[in-house]
């Protein structure tokens, strides 16, 4: 063990230029395929572990085929293949071969942990169930995404983003209550799920690491969702409060909501008291805040028609733009409504530099740009580095270390197995 003062130097000689990623040094084999998983190992590549992307033979990720550009898809490089594959490596390895399935366990034996998003039931079937694997790698960390689990009467339920959305109650919450159920214009079931299951798996890791104890973790793509609504399932648990679709308004607190300006829509939310006030002195309306009717935040909030009626007029008299400017500078919550490319030119994009350039792609004519992750980590750069893989590429270099020559790897795809 070093001493205090040699392990003082040797973390001084460490610069954010030179210092391992946080988890260099992990092999995760990822089968997953879309989004929830590639998204979820996605933050892992990016973070430093080693992605080994395993694809059926002469297909692939289904998302390799998706997206806006045809031309992409056709070259299985898709514009949606494209967004959450960097930093990662492929092979092809078709599990329905006997010869599949032992070169896989081969590999498990090499890895920290294996990450997958098929229907539960589908690998124990292949014989390469967790229990099984955790045989040959006692510390296994096993991670498996599903649409509701891989217990419960839904179990073996096919499940999409938009599946996920109608039963988590999401759409019904979603619009205005003339418009609603409607889907939310993001995935934004499997990125919660992938979030949660790349949480999970660097808890996992960590007790691994410390102790030799693998895992199973179990993700429902269902539950993700209702976790990250928890706000909105306690308000019905603890008060019996059936949430209802409210369009732009906040049923949290009042004025809350978007309103019309004299070129376009603002964003403003009160939920603080002080903010309340300081909207009704940025307004040059400073009685509302001692208003019989609005003076008290509940109240308030039962009230809220009636004092969008009174404010709405005056925030006509400027444009959104400078109602932002103006309502910053005295602490009120406020912002644009921006479109998805009107956000990405935004200086404060470009400034942290969140969208990354990666000039040479194989089959993408000029590169293609890429969304690092939502965090900085102590002025490390942990943007994607290298481009998504070929279906295949890393084929011969993963391979070998286990023991497949090169007159072997020319007779396993001939016989159809990578």
């Amino acid at each position: 063990m070093l001493a205090n003062s040699e392990m003082s130097n040797e973390s001084n000689s460490i610069t954010a230029e030179n210092r391992p990623k946080p988890l260099s040094g992990i092999r995760i084999l990822d089968l997953s395929n879309v989004l929830a998983g590639p998204l979820g190992t996605y933050i892992l590549a990016l973070l430093g572990a080693e992605i080994i992307k395993i694809e059926r033979p002469g297909s692939g990720d289904l998302s390799r085929k998706m997206g806006a550009n045809a031309d992409y898809g056709r070259k299985s490089m898709g514009v949606s293949y494209l967004a959450t594959n960097s930093n990662k490596k492929s092979i092809t390895l078709n599990l329905q071969t006997e010869e599949g399935r032992t070169l896989f366990r081969e590999l498990v034996k090499t890895a920290d942990a294996v990450f997958e998003n098929f229907r539960p039931g589908t690998m124990d079937r292949l014989g390469l169930s967790y229990e099984a694997l955790s045989q040959l790698k006692p510390d296994l960390v096993y991670c498996a995404v599903s649409g509701f689990g891989r217990s419960g009467p839904l179990a073996k339920r096919a499940a999409y983003d938009q599946i996920i959305q109608g039963y988590s109650g999401l759409m019904s919450l979603t619009g205005t209550p003339e418009t609603a159920p409607t889907r939310v214009g993001v995935v934004v079931c499997d990125a919660s799920s992938a979030i949660t299951a790349g949480l999970a798996t660097l808890a996992a890791l960590v007790r691994s690491r410390s102790t030799g104890i693998g895992a199973l973790i179990d993700v429902s793509m269902l539950e993700s969702t209702l976790h990250m609504a928890a706000w909105i399932v306690s308000n019905y648990l603890n008060a019996n409060h059936v949430p209802k679709p409210m369009g732009n308004e906040n049923m949290s607190a009042a004025p809350s909501g978007t309103f019309e300006t004299k070129d376009g829509l603002l964003n403003i939310v009160c939920n603080e008291e002080k903010q309340f006030h300081a909207l009704c002195d940025a307004l040059g309306r400073p009685e509302l805040k001692t208003h019989p009717v609005f003076s008290d935040r509940h109240e308030r909030i039962r009230s809220r028609e009636q004092l969008r009626t009174i404010i709405a007029p005056l925030l006509m008299e400027q444009t959104a733009a400078d109602w932002e400017d103006f309502f910053a500078d005295r602490g009120v919550p406020a912002g644009r409504i921006y479109s998805v490319p009107e956000i990405l030119t935004h200086p404060q994009i470009s400034e942290r530099e969140f969208i990354k350039e990666l000039p040479e792609i194989p089959g993408v004519d000029g590169g293609a740009k890429v969304v690092g992750l939502g965090f900085k980590f102590d002025g490390e750069d942990l943007s994607p580095s290298t481009p998504p893989p070929v279906l295949g590429q890393h084929n011969r270099e993963v391979l070998a270390e286990v023991g497949v020559c090169e007159d072997r790897l020319l007779a396993l795809k001939d016989a159809g197995v990578i």
